[in-house]
């Protein structure tokens, strides 16, 4: 079965690094049965997508809720379209909690990648906090809820990203054991708002040694790699290791 391997450049890599990175992947790597996408910073990503040509897809990290207007500083997802992009990741942790988006504004970003023609990777997670007050679930619920209730989609134009807050950026991932179980929490929390079957992948301090863990467990459908995917000899590592699956 296809998993999915996203790689989330973040802000780790300037211009040159990037299209670097770009190219020597394509050098590296023939095209995978594998959905395989990399998320570079916006000034790269026109670049990092002529490098790459088909061998890899191309995703935005972030997009605006509204297709143009009086918007400084904003890119809409219909730009991130025209210029190549499959994916965008809405809701991403650090948005939440670096930058304070809302699951309203959050939702809006939904509404306006799947209006573009963009496949959304919706990034849900609780916190330390709501961990140890046994919240994960009431977290997770409150997050799908406000970005799919009445939402007119089915579940499969979007891919789940379950992102655990305090596992992301660390060296204390998930236990593949308990990311199972929430995905397969996750899926069936998704069909009552959603009809199809949702897919779910999971993001936190993914490496090359432990991918093979996360990637083999029946109700992950892939990864969201952080750091590791802006390292050349790592992320083909992971790229190995998921192909072999």
């Amino acid at each position: 079965m296809k998993k999915f391997l996203f790689g989330n450049w973040k802000m780790y890599l300037d211009y040159k690094e990037s299209v670097k990175l770009a190219s020597v992947l394509a050098k590296k790597i023939k095209k995978s049965d594998n959905a395989v996408a990399v998320f570079p910073g916006s000034l790269s990503l026109v670049e990092v997508k002529k490098k790459l040509k088909d061998k890899i897809s191309v995703g935005a990290q972030n997009c605006a809720w509204v297709p143009k207007g009086a918007y400084t500083g904003e890119i809409s997802s219909y730009m991130f379209f025209d210029v190549g992009c499959e994916y965008v990741l809405i809701g991403h942790s650090e948005r939440r909690h670096v930058f304070g988006e809302t699951n309203e504004e959050i939702r809006k970003k939904l509404e306006a990648s799947l209006d573009a023609g963009l496949i959304p990777v919706l990034c849900v997670g609780e916190t330390q906090k709501d961990k140890e007050e046994g919240k994960t679930q009431y977290r997770l619920k409150e997050q799908l809820m406000e970005a799919l209730a009445g939402l007119d989609a089915s579940a499969d134009k979007i891919i789940f990203a379950y992102e655990p807050v305090w596992a992301i950026g660390t060296d204390n991932p998930c236990l593949p054991a308990d990311a199972e179980d929430i995905h397969g929490w996750i899926k069936k929390e998704v069909k009552n708002y959603l009809e199809g079957e949702a897919k779910v992948i999971y993001g936190g301090s993914v490496k090359a040694e432990n991918v093979a863990s996360f990637i083999s467990r029946d109700t992950i459908d892939g990864v969201l790699v952080g750091i590791a995917s802006t390292k050349i000899d790592s992320f083909l590592a992971i790229i190995k290791a998921v192909k072999n699956q």
